[in-house]
């Protein structure tokens, strides 16, 4: 994961020097500094390739526009929401997709087949992919995805990008303290979540 990192700021240093004009070069100083941390935060939330590309270059093309091109205030902040906030549409958006699919597959069916038995996040009901960590990790995502903004912001930031509750607090402008208490929050109703994802 680490490798791709740096590969995905490789790609990112050729293309966008040539496309980035004097007076944004600092997205470039921005993108070495904390592309590391981002794309292993992409890879928790999202776990695939070709989504982490595209979060990756999303958040700093947002960047690049932020603001009439001038460097936000607190810049870290900014690109750590602004991915989480990206992420998280990706997350909705596939679920949508994958509830629109599982419908016309139900309706496809017809009358006389077995009713159709799936899960939210469309996660297979069959014993056997319950205890695939695959489908595990892929119904945690959609959780997270349907969690409030103020508790996924501070799981995103806290046990996806590993970043401590002094930062997090920072990043949310919120107090550590409160972090703490939000991700108590997170947890907890994940873990109701997940519970009832379990029993059925």
């Amino acid at each position: 994961m680490f490798d791709k990192a740096a590969s995905y700021g490789v790609v990112w240093d050729f293309s966008a020097s040539a496309a980035v004009d004097e007076s944004q070069r600092w997205i470039l100083s921005v993108m070495q500094k904390h592309g590391q941390e981002l794309v292993t935060m992409l890879w928790r939330i999202l776990g695939n390739d070709q989504d982490v590309c595209d979060a990756y270059q999303s958040t700093f093309l947002r960047l690049a526009h932020c603001q009439s091109g001038q460097k936000p205030r607190h810049v870290k902040a900014y690109i750590f929401r602004t991915a989480s906030n990206v992420a998280v549409s990706m997350l909705r958006r596939k679920l949508v997709e994958r509830r629109g699919l599982s419908a016309t597959t139900a309706g496809a069916r017809g009358a006389g087949s077995m009713p159709y038995s799936g899960t939210v996040g469309s996660v297979a009901a069959s014993p056997a992919h319950h205890f695939d960590s695959k489908c595990l990790q892929e119904t945690l995502r959609c959780y997270i995805a349907r969690l409030p903004e103020y508790l996924r912001d501070v799981i995103t930031l806290h046990d996806l990008a590993e970043l401590p509750y002094s930062q997090v607090g920072k990043i949310l402008g919120i107090t550590a303290a409160t972090a703490r208490v939000y991700r108590c929050k997170a947890v907890q109703l994940l873990s109701v979540w997940m519970s009832k994802e379990r029993q059925e």
